[in-house]
């Protein structure tokens, strides 16, 4: 299945300002805002924290089937998509990152 069919399957952001993504430290390593260009990431990041509880091993090769065909472009263009990059590095054994949550008001 394409990127586009893999996010019709998955919960809505409406309800998200961003996801914050920690490291062990408790670091705020990224931040995925709910705007334009970055909401197919806030979902499938959403659900993976909803379903994995972090962004851990499982998570990521999860994450990185999800992506669907960018995840093959990410492979082939390091740096075009770092938040399918992120989840590349988690799979070639970087640390987990925690998920936290911040809500719209």
């Amino acid at each position: 299945m394409s990127f586009a069919e893999n996010l019709k399957k998955l919960p809505g952001i409406s309800h998200l300002a961003a996801v914050n993504l920690l490291d062990g430290e408790e670091k705020i390593v990224a931040s995925i805002e709910n705007k334009p260009g970055s909401q197919g990431s806030l979902a499938v990041y959403n659900h993976l924290a909803q379903t994995y509880g972090s962004i851990n091993l499982e998570a990521a090769k999860k994450g990185l089937e999800i992506f669907a065909e960018h995840t093959d472009d990410a492979r082939a263009n390091p740096g075009k998509h770092p938040n399918i990059d992120r989840l590349i590095a988690i799979e070639c054994g970087q640390p987990a990152l925690r998920v936290k949550h911040a809500f719209a008001v």
